[in-house]
This record gives C-alpha cells, structure tokens and sequence, in this order.
C-alpha cells in the first residue's frame, strides 16, 4: 500500500513538472519564465533554461536586461542561457556593458566564457 501512496505522488510531482514545462513553452515573456525558477526543482529549472536557449537569439535582448536586473537563481540561468546562445549574445552584452559600468565585469566575463579566453 505504502508503495502504491509513493508512486502515485511520484507520478504527480513529474505530471506537475511536465505542465509546468509545456506552459512555459507557451509563455511569451524572458521574465515570466524566469519568475517560475523562485519556486522550480532542479530538474524544472533544467527545462527552463533548456526552453530559454531553444528560443535563441530572439531572446537575448530580454535575457541581458534581466541579468542586469535580477538576482539569485535567475540570474544564473540568465547568464548561462547567454552563454549557451553564444556568439549572438556578445553584440548585446557588450551595448549593455557600454550602458552600464557596473554590468561591465559581468559582460566581461560571460563574453570571455563565450569566446573561451580567459577574462
């Protein structure tokens, strides 16, 4: 019995994560995906930076203005997310660096992450 009560939880905690995967997929906006990473798991936030790259380069502009902005676990999945993107995110970082010299370092470093030299 106790088995069957742990399966059934099990199931609903991954039917939860799917849903809330698919409605990300669905969401229009970089900072309502990224308010859903507050209360995600590892694996949920996983996804979400999975679904962020997968969007592209359509996305950084969003990604850079949220990194400059936010905290925490979104702005790691921000900046790995440009990272990930790559090369389209360096046009951006650096008008943001030029923007903002308190943002400097931090575009710094992801452009070097995404160049591979060292910062």
């Amino acid at each position: 019995m106790q088995r069957n009560l742990n399966f059934k939880k099990n199931w609903s905690i991954i039917k939860m994560q799917k849903e809330i995967v698919k409605k990300e997929k669905e969401m229009s906006t970089v900072a309502e995906i990224l308010n859903k990473l507050e209360t995600a798991d590892n694996t949920t936030k996983n996804q979400i930076e999975n679904i962020l790259v997968d969007k592209g380069s359509d996305v950084v502009p969003e990604l850079v203005s949220q990194l400059q902005t936010t905290k925490g676990v979104k702005r790691g999945v921000a900046a790995m997310t440009l990272i990930r993107i790559g090369e389209a995110s360096v046009e951006y970082l650096k008008k943001a660096a030029s923007r903002n010299k308190d943002f400097e370092w931090v575009a710094k470093y992801l452009i070097s992450e995404i160049q591979g030299v060292a910062a």
